[in-house]
């Protein structure tokens, strides 16, 4: 069994619902095909619209016309500030009783996540709220972290490796130290190459059960 220091965490997805509920009840709502934003985001996923965002390098301004492009050159209209909308998802409770439950047991909390800024005010977001009561709930979570890493803050983003190198370093751990949670198969694989223990996460209750199981012992 490993001897895990800390535990790192995806955000939206995982401690949140996933924004790709909302996203498909957009699109039920606009009349676009199944999966239009998530297969948009897919397509050239290292310099569109949502990567360039990602990384700050366009405003909140410049992605709304830059995704509404990318759309309309998919066959439909969908202006970027739409998407934005969907991005913050609702937190899940049980997710923090597991956060609470691992900082009892001494672990070391940690988060890297890929966000935006969702004004052009360049104010880290890394929940991507969009009222300040939700921003309040996720300021409580991200409390319970040591460290956060945002995408828009450090202009990197998952998967590169450099964005979990860069976890490690700044926990001062191995990689096979930590334990990284995610709900995307593709920013895990670097993390597992890099030899930290990783977990896919599709529900709540499936990633209580996974991650207790490499943890060797019970969560709340």
């Amino acid at each position: 069994m490993n001897d895990y220091k800390a535990i790192i965490w995806d955000f939206g997805g995982v401690i949140t619902s996933s924004p790709f509920e909302a996203f498909n009840r957009y699109e039920v709502a606009q009349g676009l095909p199944e999966n239009f934003i998530r297969t948009l985001n897919a397509t050239n996923p290292d310099t569109n619209a949502w990567a360039l965002f990602e990384r700050s390098q366009i405003s909140a301004d410049e992605f709304d016309a830059a995704f509404r492009s990318e759309a309309l050159d998919a066959g439909h209209d969908v202006p970027g500030r739409d998407v934005l909308a969907l991005l913050a998802g609702d937190i899940r409770a049980e997710i923090v009783a597991v956060l609470d439950g691992l900082k009892a047991r001494n672990y070391r909390l940690a988060c890297i996540t890929n966000n935006v800024k969702t004004s052009n005010d360049n104010a880290p977001n890394p929940g991507m709220a969009r009222s300040a009561e939700k921003a309040r709930r996720v300021s409580d979570v991200m409390a319970r972290f040591e460290l956060v890493i945002e995408s828009s803050v450090e202009g990197i983003r998952k998967p590169d490796p450099a964005i979990y190198q860069l976890a490690c370093d700044q926990l001062g751990l191995a990689a096979n130290q930590c334990l990284f949670l995610d709900d995307l198969g593709v920013n895990l694989k670097p993390a597992r190459d890099m030899g930290m223990g990783t977990v896919k996460v599709l529900n709540a209750a499936q990633a209580i059960a996974d991650l207790a199981a490499l943890l060797g012992h019970e969560l709340p």
